[in-house]
């Protein structure tokens, strides 16, 4: 992780860009992994760790609709988490996480281990959904991070 984290702020610095993350199941271990690395604080502009519907609503500003008609673990959150730490964070590039990390919390059609992943880079927009292997909470979340840092770098290049 820390390899990755080290490439993406280097990147960063080079193209003078500046990013933003909402976190939702990873609980702060995204932003954690790249604030470690040295030089971050010139390309790191807001983390919010957005736990709770209630946090999504109030600070992130995700509709309650969206959140009532869709769940809380949904693209269409994760893509409005995305776009809403965009705008907070005033930053050129920003990541979003929404998932079920364990071990309760999910259903059939969610289980433990789904994971959405969002990228907002200038005008465009990714989202995308992972299912990981239900290995307990603490994998579930470095996983995440994982891919998602990976995800970062591929937006950056």
């Amino acid at each position: 992780m820390t390899q990755l984290a080290k490439k993406i702020i280097k990147k960063l610095i080079k193209k003078k860009l500046k990013i933003s993350i909402a976190e939702s199941c990873t609980g702060g271990l995204l932003s954690s992994a790249i604030t470690s690395v040295d030089g971050s604080s010139k390309v790191f502009n807001i983390s919010l760790v957005v736990y709770s519907n209630q946090s999504k609503i109030k600070v992130l500003k995700v509709p309650k609709k969206i959140i009532s008609e869709y769940g809380s673990v949904s693209e269409q959150v994760c893509r409005a988490m995305v776009k809403n730490v965009y705008k907070i964070g005033k930053s050129n590039i920003s990541i979003s996480i929404t998932g079920i990390a364990g071990p309760s919390g999910g259903t059939t059609k969610k289980p433990v281990g789904l994971v959405f992943i969002g990228i907002k880079k200038g005008t465009k927009i990714s989202s995308k959904k992972y299912l990981f292997e239900n290995k307990g909470r603490s994998y579930i979340q470095k996983i995440t991070v994982n891919k998602s840092l990976k995800l970062i770098l591929s937006a950056l290049k």
